[in-house]
């Protein structure tokens, strides 16, 4: 792990979280560059020689250091949207090591990705299928697509972020598949290439894995028979990462047991939150101490405006004191924001030692924090800063008011 204390204050890599904190203000989200890489290359070397692509799941944590440090190590992008495909190209990134995913595809958006040489498209319906190949046919080119099934496994996860079964607006009834793969396969527009199958987020058993790709390979068989060829599978991402005790996946050992089930097919795995969610921290500065007689708050400055996923989710991230030398009063703390919302709040019932003034540190908040952040109560999106060993810098600068309001404009009378 980038994050430890050292004599009593806690650091990322060799850099003093407390400095970070001079110099770029609070709140902020602080990331370590050798817990990327490490983690990217845990998927990457597990699979040895076996044929295989992985792609970090962009919609995760998209800022362009991160993507530009994933693209140097090689890696590959699953996108689901024309915005992150110009951030990832941007980035230094190869189309051509990019997957597009994503149910709402416009005609501008595939346009962009077949002049650009896009990889794949994961196929969500089969009216994004005819849309791709008409898209396809006016640019008199050939569209590779993969389709998205959906096993009806149950990921025993949060069911925001479930995706696999019949009732998920994602990817198409694995009964239904045969057909569309068919129409595909006659399609003068259309390269069959693979199939996709992604069935949520945040698992942390292997089983349901390893259910839907044992079902992805019956149809993979059934196609083989009437010669439609799949020469990938797309696996999708979900693997979960510890935010408190819990067990979490054996990656080794995960992609070890697809290796052993899917012959010579190339495997393309979407991890996301497994590469960049425990290589992120969020700090947060206790504004005021609030007590009554039923709880104990602390108004902190950081809301559910910078880090949405304990309100939307009901998401578990550990706090620890930046200095662990602090003083102050013993409670069980809820750490709420300024938000005027009763949901904004950060952690609940914490038994934390706290004083006002004091600067916390939400651990596992690199994915889907600052990406799903917003400018809710008109407040500012906060800055961003990449460590390197004993280097840091700034990888994104805090907003400030006069952004809030530079795309808009009053009427006139």
């Amino acid at each position: 792990m980038g994050f430890s204390y050292q004599n009593h204050i806690l650091h990322t890599e060799s850099v003093n979280i407390t400095d970070l904190i001079e110099i770029y203000g609070s709140p902020l989200y602080v990331y370590s560059r050798t817990d990327i890489e490490n983690n990217w290359y845990e998927f990457d070397q597990a699979f040895g020689t076996h044929p295989h692509l992985v792609c970090y799941a962009v919609k995760a944590n998209s800022n362009l250091a991160v993507l530009n440090i994933l693209s140097k190590i090689g890696s590959g992008f699953d996108i689901v949207s024309i915005g992150e495909l110009e951030r990832v190209l941007f980035a230094g990134a190869d189309a051509s090591r990019c997957v597009f995913s994503g149910v709402a595809k416009t005609k501008a958006e595939i346009k962009r990705a077949l002049e650009v040489g896009i990889f794949c498209f994961n196929v969500e319906s089969m009216a994004e299928m005819n849309r791709i190949e008409q898209v396809a046919k006016d640019m008199d080119m050939q569209a590779p697509i993969s389709l998205r099934v959906n096993p009806n496994v149950d990921a025993k996860t949060h069911p925001y972020i479930s995706t696999g079964l019949k009732e998920s607006k994602f990817g198409v009834d694995i009964d239904d598949a045969i057909p569309i793969y068919q129409m595909a396969h006659n399609s003068p527009y259309l390269t069959v290439k693979g199939l996709d199958c992604h069935i949520g987020s945040q698992l942390i058993e292997v089983s349901p894995f390893l259910d839907a790709l044992d079902k992805v390979l019956e149809l993979v068989a059934k196609l083989d028979k009437i010669s439609i060829r799949i020469t990938h599978l797309d696996l999708g991402g979900g693997v979960g990462i510890k935010y408190d005790n819990e067990q979490t996946i054996d990656i080794n050992a995960y992609i070890v047991s697809i290796i052993n089930k899917v012959s010579d097919l190339k495997v393309i795995l979407e991890p996301g939150r497994a590469i960049i969610g425990n290589a992120g921290i969020f700090i947060t500065k206790v504004e005021f101490l609030k007590q009554n007689s039923y709880k104990s708050f602390a108004v902190i400055d950081g809301a559910m405006n910078d880090l949405l996923s304990p309100a939307l989710y009901q998401t578990y991230h550990q706090v620890l004191p930046v200095n662990e030398n602090t003083k102050g009063v013993d409670a069980n703390w809820d750490l709420v924001g300024p938000i005027c919302e009763t949901g904004d709040f950060l952690a609940i019932n914490r038994k934390l030692l706290l004083s006002e003034g004091d600067y916390l540190a939400l651990m596992s908040t690199g994915a889907y924090g600052f990406s799903m952040s917003s400018n809710y109560n008109s407040r500012p999106r906060v800055a961003e800063v990449m460590v390197s060993g004993n280097q840091h810098t700034l990888v994104r600068e805090r907003e400030t008011i006069q952004d809030l309001f530079n795309k808009e404009y009053m009427v006139d009378d």
